[in-house]
């Protein structure tokens, strides 16, 4: 019992799990209540009940077109973010590493950051005009402002014994920027990004709202303000959150699968490890809903090409213009899974 209120103090699996539960299981109870009878505490028109929201899906998915809205949202979700990351990433290195870039624009990359980004939309518009290619851009450059300053910021954690170390061995400026700068760095910023991310989803509605293409954020705005279907805008909500923690454990995934080394100080056998049997389950479950997921996936992507399925090509329809995204990161995947299964001889876990 002590351990639950112990400073800083480490929960064992089963106590986190069944606290997460009990804390989802509150928050529905007091909305209940808050909800409760024909003159709630909490106006209708404000929140409505939870069973109003529960009925609701299924109203988004036959009224609304919902799995096409989020694939839409997805895929600006996904180009923005990776849009932000390709441009971040190499002007972040050049103003972080060399004094002389770093004098001209140090303060312009800390500046960018009060940037409103409702204000400046206008101009996003003028110059990309209502279609995705505004939509993305607006939202790759509200991630890109926070995230360069934070490239700069980890050039400079970088630590010293490192720099000196290799300098000792002789090593180039090339040859320091690509064996400690590049390694350091990117592990760090891993974290920064999955974090940062999110801000897409934040400014989601701004950017669909603009022109009539669909989306998550559009339909928000459709039917919660200009409907006043309170219901349907927080089952809305909670599928954008939803979609957030599955990215969020996408990222934690990617980042313990390419950088290892940040989670070597977790104990094999520590009391946060998951039992043996749960753990392999667990993993076999989720690689194997992997593999069907890809499967799936490789049947639509020859769809594109090749009528097999459908004469719609299908991930085109869902995903419109940034389908060629999601195209990229599929081969990807499936690359890296060739690799690592043929060549490098790496057992896959999904966890």
């Amino acid at each position: 019992m002590e351990k639950l209120f112990e400073l800083r103090g480490k929960l064992d699996q089963k106590t986190n799990l069944l606290l997460i539960v009990l804390g989802f299981i509150l928050i529905v109870i007091f909305w209940a209540f808050l909800t409760a009878g024909s003159e709630p505490i909490i106006p209708k028109g404000i929140l409505c009940k939870p069973g109003e929201v529960l009925k609701a899906f299924p109203l988004l998915v036959s009224e609304n077109s919902l799995f096409k809205n989020i694939c839409y949202s997805l895929g600006l979700n996904i180009m923005s973010y990776t849009e932000a990351v390709l441009i971040s990433i190499p002007i972040g290195f050049i103003v972080g590493l060399f004094p002389f870039f770093r004098g001209l624009f140090q303060k312009p990359v800390d500046s960018f950051r009060y940037v409103p980004l409702t204000a400046v939309t206008g101009l996003f518009i003028v110059w990309f005009g209502l279609g995705s290619d505004m939509k993305v851009h607006f939202l790759a450059f509200g991630v890109l402002i926070y995230l360069l300053p934070v490239v700069v910021q980890r050039i400079d954690e970088v630590k010293e014994v490192y720099l000196l170390t290799v300098y000792t061995l002789g090593a180039t400026k090339w040859q320091t920027i690509k064996s400690v700068y590049i390694p350091s760095v990117i592990s760090r910023l891993s974290d920064d990004i999955r974090v940062l991310t999110a801000i897409s989803w934040t400014y989601i509605i701004i950017a669909e709202s603009q022109g009539n293409e669909g989306g998550i954020g559009a339909l928000i705005w459709r039917t919660g303000q200009r409907q006043g279907r309170i219901d349907k805008l927080f089952a809305l909500v909670i599928i954008i959150v939803l979609i957030g923690f599955f990215q969020d454990r996408i990222f934690t995934y990617l980042d313990k699968t390419f950088f290892p080394h940040k989670y070597l100080g977790v104990v094999k056998g520590s009391e946060n490890q998951q039992p043996k049997l749960i753990s392999s389950l667990f993993s076999f479950t989720a690689t194997a809903l992997f593999w069907v997921f890809l499967a799936v996936y490789g049947f639509l992507f020859l769809n594109e090409f090749v009528p097999i399925l459908t004469k719609v090509p299908v991930l085109s329809d869902l995903f419109g213009q940034t389908v060629w995204i999601i195209h990229f990161y599929f081969l990807l995947i499936l690359i890296y899974q060739i690799y690592t299964r043929f060549f490098v001889k790496t057992k896959f876990s999904i966890v």
